[in-house]
Parts: structure tokens; C-alpha cells; sequence
């Protein structure tokens, strides 16, 4: 029941940031929402007052309106919904799992429900653009190309350690005093996770572009090659957190970019003090769940609300079986993606090879 009572609060946290987002262009918006409702939400999140009283302050918002909670049921209107999974090489060992998904969400919304299972994205994208797939689980990477190339929208967003980011970080040796900043980081050796990677390449490089310390100079893939060896004295793509850390250890390298907990996660503590953080550059967004352009508003709310429900006792077990996620939350393209978005469209001819890196037929 406390699980529910979390999840349900979480939820409405969410869906009142949507709203507000939605508000910014209304000047009288942050006006709307009274002082005392703000200091609540600070005291619930530092545990100094009571769900019932934090609840009771979400009413009050409900109740004059402030925000807007439908309550009407919403009415789908296809006969059938066909969701598509993050690519996975053994489609079979998730077959089992998504067929549990399918029969709940055939019970919630009582239309015939059919989840695939693909080897590559691009399968899914396609799907998207001729309307075979209405919905789909998606890496935050091609969730952003899926959305450019389709229309499609970020719905839902994952929620892990309850948090729907995390937090990309340079990394150098505790004992070097000279990179202070990302753009300290350019004329220097340099380990990267990957050319994918979210925290370990796209948000540091991205970043480095899109402020001007880096100038990429044409359009495709070679372009952003040619910029990563004009622009630092050596650059690797070590192939993890893990590695990027170990080649800094070695002093191979002055810098890794990574996740801002890669070190206590794959480091022992004698090796964890030998690192400091030098900056950290901004969030990674969490997966999230996409849904096609033309879908209706009702069918649209009532499988949001559908999958809403498996943040909850009774039902969570089949979200983190088939997902590994806690919960599900209301989101946006733009609130959730769009920052994170600006940057793999700097890096030019990064999505082919992002969609690539997911194809597990090869």
C-alpha cells in the first residue's frame, strides 16, 4: 500500500510538471500555484511531513483547478495495439514476460494487444511511420531519432533509484590540477565509452559543439571523426565505464567521460579516491515509452493510465520483469528528451550509427 501511495504521489508530481510545462508560455502560470503548496512538496520530498498531508495539498489543486486531473473514462478506438521492445538478440527469453504485459493491458483496455519483439530499431521506426507499431518501450537515443523521423512522442519515462536521469561526468586523476572545466578537456587524451554512449559520449561531445569550443566541419559521420582528432591531442572509445576509468587509472589517458556513479559502481575505494570529478556537464535521460504520431488523445490517455497501473503492488512485478524499470511517469518529447535530442543532432551522422549499435541481427 505505501508503494502505491509513493507511485500514485510520484505520478501526480509528474503530470503537474507536464502541466506546468505546458503553462510557460502563459506569464500568470507560476502565479497559479500557491507559496504553501511549493514548501509541501520540499517538506514531503525530505520526509518532514506525511503522504495524507501532501495528498491533501494535491486536492486543493485538483479541487480549484490549478491543475486538471480528467476523470472521465477514455474510450479506444482501434480493435487492436501492437507495442514494440527495446531490440534484444533472444527475442524467445521475452516471450513468456511480454505475453503476461499483453493480457494486462488486454484486460485494462479491451482491445486485442500484441507486443514485438525486434532485433533493430529500425524495424520499429519503420513501423512507426506506416502505422504497423502504435507504441514502444525505446532507448532514449532512438527514441529522439524515432520522434525526428516519425512524429512520434515520448509519453512515459522510466524510473530508476527515483530518478528519470542520471547525471553525465568528466572524470580525471585526483592529483591533476590543470582541467577544471569541459572545455579544459579539449587539446587533452581523452577515453570515451563509446560513440553511442549517453554519458560517455554524446552528452560531453554534444555539449563541447553545441557551446563552440568544438567546430565540426561537414555533414556525416567522417566530419565528426575528423573533428574528434583535430580537437584533442588523442581520443579512444574504450568500450565502457569500466575501461574509460582504468585507462585514466593508468594514466593513459587525462580525461574519461562517463556516468556519475561509474566509479563507485565499478571502481574498488582504493581507487575511487585516486579520481576526482570535474565537472558534471548535465542529466542523461531514462528510457522511455513512445507512442505514434496519429494516435487518438483517448486511446493514447487510456494506455498511458493502462501502464500507469503497474507502478503499483499488485501489478509492479510485471514491469520489472519484463523492463527492469520501478515505475512509469507522465513525461513529454520536449521536457524529457529534448535538451539530450539538441545534441545528437550536432554530431552529425551519430543517429545511423546510434540506430546501428541497437541492431542485435548482426
Amino acid at each position: 500500500m505505501k508503494q502505491k501511495i509513493f507511485f500514485s504521489i510520484i505520478t501526480i508530481m509528474m503530470i503537474f510538471s507536464v502541466t506546468t510545462f505546458t503553462f510557460t508560455q502563459n506569464v500568470d502560470a507560476q502565479s497559479l500555484v500557491p507559496e504553501w503548496i511549493k514548501n509541501n512538496a520540499g517538506w514531503w520530498a525530505n520526509g518532514e511531513i506525511d503522504d495524507k498531508t501532501f495528498l491533501d495539498g494535491i486536492k486543493f489543486l485538483i479541487e480549484n483547478r490549478i491543475i486538471d486531473v480528467p476523470s472521465e473514462s477514455q474510450t479506444i478506438d482501434v480493435d487492436k495495439l501492437t507495442i514494440g521492445f527495446i531490440p534484444v538478440e533472444k527475442a524467445d527469453e521475452l516471450t513468456s514476460k511480454a505475453k503476461v504485459l499483453e493480457e494486462f493491458l488486454e484486460n485494462k483496455l479491451g482491445v486485442e494487444v500484441e507486443i514485438v519483439i525486434p532485433t533493430n530499431y529500425e524495424t520499429i521506426i519503420e513501423g512507426m511511420r506506416f502505422g504497423h507499431v502504435d507504441a514502444a518501450f525505446m532507448d532514449t537515443g532512438p527514441a529522439w531519432i524515432t520522434h525526428q523521423r516519425t512524429g512520434a512522442e515520448a509519453v512515459l519515462a522510466e524510473l530508476v533509484a527515483g530518478k528519470v536521469n542520471y547525471q553525465a561526468t568528466v572524470w580525471t586523476l585526483a592529483k591533476n590540477d590543470s582541467i577544471h572545466t569541459l572545455e579544459d578537456t579539449v587539446g587533452k587524451r581523452v577515453a570515451f565509452t563509446s560513440i553511442t554512449g549517453s554519458s560517455g559520449f554524446v552528452r560531453p561531445m554534444g555539449t563541447l559543439v553545441t557551446d563552440g569550443h568544438i567546430k565540426i566541419e561537414g555533414n556525416d559521420i567522417v566530419a565528426l571523426e575528423s573533428a574528434l582528432a583535430k580537437n584533442f591531442e588523442s581520443y579512444t572509445f574504450a568500450g565502457g565505464y569500466k575501461a574509460a576509468l582504468q585507462l585514466l587509472l593508468n594514466e593513459n589517458v587525462d580525461v574519461a567521460f562517463g556516468s556519475d556513479i561509474a566509479p563507485q559502481k565499478y571502481l574498488e575505494l582504493e581507487d575511487q579516491v585516486k579520481l576526482r570529478p570535474v565537472t558534471t556537464i548535465g542529466p542523461v535521460p531514462s528510457h522511455v515509452f513512445m507512442v505514434n504520431a496519429d494516435m487518438s488523445e483517448n486511446t493514447k490517455n487510456a494506455l498511458v493510465d493502462s501502464l500507469i497501473e503497474l507502478n503499483y503492488d499488485e501489478n509492479n512485478e510485471i514491469l520489472t520483469n519484463l523492463y527492469g524499470a520501478e515505475a512509469l511517469v507522465p513525461t513529454t518529447t520536449t521536457m524529457h528528451i529534448g535538451e539530450f535530442g539538441t545534441f545528437i543532432d550536432a554530431l552529425t551522422g551519430l543517429d545511423q550509427k546510434i540506430l546501428d549499435s541497437y541492431n542485435k541481427s548482426k
